[in-house]
């Protein structure tokens, strides 16, 4: 197989062998949320015409590889996380044939191109699911997940108590044919049953084959430890308020997700396609392990939440903004990163940012106008200093920020923002101060922020939409493109993008040191300093970031000091060589 081909090379007649890395090691990949990047027709909404036309724009960043968040005809009821056909394409984006001449595109600019596998769940609209709520002995209707009501003292009930990922019973009454299905998220997306092998192998061929076939490099998969649901016995009560409780731990990582990802990595290895897998409430380690081992074929590498859940409350937004510690984010960190120290034959990811984060210069440094550009560039380099396969999320490049205070309510259209807002004031009556604070906490932490229009310019729009577009974007567009956006920071070398694609060749050029190398923290405890060090065979880094606004010594662990070090680059242009500027980070190679 081409990921494990192995390359011969002869030294004075003695013959070594070194296993060729597999493409996704190396690669960064940007993350695309296409209904946000760019609108080529002016309908308000962005398209796969946009991506295509600003694929030189990604190339010129640095990158390897293109994620695409779901395209899939859809109703659209959780952007698209509820797929109506596999096989074809949200109308407003465009068609399957744009989705190949994007594939073709991508691939003739020496980039790939992985897309969102979604197969947990379906839309209710799914042809599939259509003919399993037709009637309880359709041929479908052991695709989906189906179980009789439960009867207390006369009361029908559900038949367990989890709550969903959005708010409310994870069970829907069907009244047609008088039985409960499951919904892990909304009622709209129903639970594919994966113990049916004949669900499987339609999932494979309507999901995944169609895809592969066309060009496809490979795909995010979308809660990909939850297809096992195990016994779906009650949760603990850790809501005592509530009727239901938080059942993560009950339907993740089930007794047969082993066997369901080696069937589907069979078809996967055909193609040498990669697989990055959503891993949500995983705390123990020795699974994560297993998922992303080389040896079980189970998942390339998977996306942990750790270090980007840090401060959240019970159900995410019950916090408050900043709630957390420098020592919780590196610990965190550690987790991530400790999934490639040897003797692990596995494989990790380094991210802050997605479609379900906020903006990471809000959350994890100051998106204050004097420091969102240091922020931005501080950020780009510990994330270009770790292992692993690095992920971008579009604006990111940029240092986009989240959108301010004062929106209201109505700016916020993501289900799980207005879920968390109307299930607050059901439970306070609508007490002002309480709603108040649940509209702080989605200031900080909603996944809106990064769903507003990508800033390109300073055009109307932003630039997302032509000049002359008839419809408003979906979402309003941000008010700071004067000091962020696109076009102009590619002729600024000062600007957080120069940054980016400097520290992408950086990594590039030192790829067995930061995108391979080992892990360690050097300071754990410190709450203004993250420094951590990367090591390989001979070679070491130290790379060194100040987390506070304000100027600091420049001191380091005692583990280092002695050394000869070299800065290799620092995120501000004028340092001082015994102090680190707010914000600062940098990286040294010692000698």
């Amino acid at each position: 197989l081409p990921s494990i081909l192995q390359t011969t090379q002869k030294f004075n007649s003695i013959t070594m062998t070194v296993p060729q890395r597999p493409w996704w090691k190396d690669g960064v990949v940007y993350q695309i949320y296409p209904a946000s990047f760019k609108d080529s027709n002016g309908d308000g909404i962005g398209d796969l015409n946009g991506i295509i036309s600003e694929l030189d724009y990604i190339r010129s960043i640095g990158v390897d590889v293109i994620w695409i968040c779901p395209m899939y005809d859809s109703p659209q009821v959780d952007m698209g996380y509820d797929i109506r056909d596999y096989e074809d394409v949200y109308r407003p984006y465009g068609t399957v044939q744009d989705m190949e001449r994007l594939i073709a595109e991508t691939h003739s600019r020496g980039m790939k191109i992985i897309l969102d596998l979604v197969v947990n769940h379906t839309s209710d609209q799914h042809k599939w699911f259509q003919e399993s709520r037709s009637s309880k002995d359709n041929p479908k209707r052991d695709w989906y997940i189906w179980r009789p009501a439960r009867y207390v003292d006369g009361q029908r009930k559900a038949p367990n108590n989890w709550v969903s990922n959005f708010t409310g019973s994870v069970w829907e009454w069907d009244e047609h044919t008088q039985e409960y299905y499951l919904h892990l998220f909304c009622p709209e997306q129903p639970d594919l049953n994966w113990e049916n092998p004949e669900t499987r192998q339609a999932i494979y061929k309507s999901a995944m084959e169609f895809w592969l076939q066309r060009g496809v490099d490979g795909f995010r998969v979308d809660t990909v430890n939850m297809y096992s649901k195990g016994e779906m016995l009650d949760a603990p009560v850790t809501d005592p308020g509530s009727e239901w409780q938080f059942a993560g731990y009950q339907y993740c990582n089930g007794p047969r997700m082993a066997e369901f990802l080696n069937e589907m990595n069979q078809i996967l290895e055909k193609y040498d396609a990669m697989t990055v897998g959503e891993c949500p409430h995983t705390r123990d380690m020795k699974r994560v392990l297993e998922y992303v081992s080389a040896k079980e074929k189970q998942l390339n590498m998977v996306f942990q939440f750790d270090v980007v859940d840090v401060g959240q409350g019970p159900y995410k937004f019950q916090t408050t903004p900043k709630n957390w510690t420098l020592p919780d984010f590196k610990r965190a960190m550690a987790r991530t990163q400790d999934l490639i120290r040897s003797p692990s034959d596995g494989w990790t990811t380094v991210f802050l940012e997605n479609h379900d984060q906020s903006r990471s210069i809000s959350r994890f440094t100051s998106d204050a106008p004097e420091h969102r550009v240091a922020g931005g560039k501080m950020l780009a380099l510990m994330m270009a200093a770790l292992s692993g396969t690095l992920f971008i999320y579009q604006g990111q490049e940029i240092g986009m920020t989240n959108f301010p205070l004062t929106w209201d309510m109505s700016e916020y259209k993501d289900v799980d923002s207005s879920n968390y807002y109307k299930m607050v004031a059901a439970r306070t009556n609508n007490d002002p101060k309480a709603l108040e604070d649940a509209h702080v906490s989605l200031q900080h932490l909603a996944r809106d922020h990064a769903r507003v229009p990508m800033s390109w310019s300073t055009a109307p729009h932003n630039g997302f939409s032509p000049p002359d577009a008839t419809a408003k974007p979906w979402m309003r567009p941000l008010e700071d493109a004067d000091v962020c956006n696109a076009t102009q920071q590619q002729s600024d070398k000062n600007s957080v993008l120069a940054f980016w694609k400097r520290m992408l060749q950086v990594r590039k050029q030192h790829n067995d040191l930061l995108v391979h190398g080992q892990y360690d923290d050097l300071d754990v405890e410190s709450k203004d300093f993250f420094v951590f060090s990367k090591t390989w065979n001979e070679k070491k880094a130290v790379c060194i970031c100040n987390f506070t606004d304000k100027k600091k010594d420049l001191v380091f662990p005692e583990s280092v000091m002695g050394r000869k070090m070299d800065l290799l680059v620092s995120s501000v242009d004028d340092y001082e060589e015994k102090k680190l500027a707010a914000f600062e980070g940098r990286i040294y190679l010692l000698a």
